[in-house]
């Protein structure tokens, strides 16, 4: 089993897409490192996150260091983002994150990367989850004028998965 470990942005397209709850009753595990969600989720969603399952890790002092000494080469990417870079790099698991710098740096150091795109694949492939939700969500996704998806790859499946 492959745990992600996702950034902010990948949860917010969930939220935003109404497919939150759904991502993780399909059977997906996901964390962020501690520093992330009390940066960056806490105040919000945090507590609602926690009970759908969103586990939330403490990173080793090695970690730290890595997620520090990145922050430092690599200006654009949050602190934040660097800790869960260096969360990513466990075994079995695997960065979750719309944030083309951090897939980039995250490819960098071979850590599996995959997007939200790849998430809602998962959800389909559950069998958990409706073609018909998955393209209402992925609409609202899209709509929204701070989208960061392949438009190829969105209208793809928004065909696949149009009602019938």
């Amino acid at each position: 089993m492959i745990i992600l470990v996702s950034d902010t942005s990948v949860l917010i397209d969930l939220e935003r897409g109404g497919l939150l709850e759904q991502a993780f009753a399909c059977g997906l595990t996901m964390v962020v490192p501690d520093l992330l969600y009390a940066r960056e989720l806490e105040a919000d969603n945090g507590p609602l996150l926690r009970k759908l399952g969103l586990g939330v890790v403490a990173l080793s002092p090695d970690e730290v260091e890595f997620a520090q000494h990145v922050r430092k080469q690599r200006p654009g990417l949050s602190l934040p983002d660097c800790f869960a870079l260096s969360c990513a790099r466990r075994q079995d698991h695997a960065l979750v994150s719309g944030d083309k710098l951090l897939r980039s740096e995250a490819q960098a150091h071979h850590c599996q990367v995959f997007g939200l795109l790849w998430i809602l694949d998962q959800m389909e492939a559950s069998g958990m989850i409706g073609t018909n939700m998955l393209h209402e969500g992925l609409s609202r996704i899209w709509s929204h004028p701070r989208r960061r998806l392949p438009k190829i790859d969105v209208m793809e499946r928004l065909v696949r998965w149009t009602p019938a």
